[in-house]
């Protein structure tokens, strides 16, 4: 089974290497880093990067994993990036996402009419694509299977284990893993973390990252 992750300077680290730690672990599979600039690829936290072969060496992958980062929005018009994903996505057994990686899903015209998720300051941008925004750690829509923010990337792995494998072999996965959240809080979505936390993570994300890519779209429209 080829997996391959596209990746770019600025990819958040979980993103993938989640996906990774999960779906290498299928049954012959080479999982692959892929990025329209091949070679060390910086990570959008300083002191972690991951080496990337080129799209071509991925052409027909049977899972494509695209994540996301706090640059997704620069490569939204990368006609190679896109292009490849659309060719991947016609011949691959699941196309999926991680965060923002489903913004570039969208750019690439692959969520046209249907259900997806995205990093929760994302969602509504999901509708610039034509898309149905919903808010959910994983969200399957035919062959496309989109995740939320960061560490849901590992949910989603399993899912694509599951519909490839099966339930018995997926447990074994999350065994592997021991895959087992127990955080010390339960704040780790919009509809759960405090309010005054929610406000601190936006004001926070407005001054680092910027407005998200809806609200840019609407002030240049």
């Amino acid at each position: 089974m080829d997996v391959a992750i596209l990746i770019y300077e600025g990819f958040t680290a979980l993103d993938v290497t989640g996906p990774f730690e999960v779906l290498s672990r299928l049954p012959e599979a080479k999982v692959r880093f892929v990025a329209a600039t091949p070679g060390m690829c910086a990570a959008d936290q300083p002191g972690f990067g991951l080496v990337a072969e080129p799209l071509e060496s991925m052409e027909r992958p049977g899972v494509v994993v695209v994540s996301g980062g706090s640059t997704t929005t620069r490569f939204l018009d990368d006609e190679p990036v896109l292009s490849w994903l659309r060719q991947a996505h016609g011949t691959s057994l699941w196309t999926t996402s991680v965060c923002t990686g489903s913004l570039l899903l969208g750019a690439a015209g692959l969520l046209e009419g249907r259900r997806a998720t995205t990093f929760w300051y994302e969602l509504e941008s999901l509708s610039c694509f034509g898309a149905e925004p919903v808010s959910q750690r994983v969200v399957e829509d035919g062959k496309i299977i989109t995740a939320a923010g960061v560490s849901s990337g590992i949910d989603m792995a399993l899912v694509v284990c599951d519909r490839l494998q099966g339930a018995a072999y997926t447990q074994a996965v999350q065994l592997g893993i021991e895959y087992d959240p127990q955080p010390p809080h339960d704040a780790g979505s919009v509809a759960k973390a405090p309010a005054e936390v929610v406000r601190f993570m936006r004001d926070n994300l407005e001054r680092s990252y910027g407005p998200s890519w809806a609200r840019r779209t609407a002030q240049t429209s």
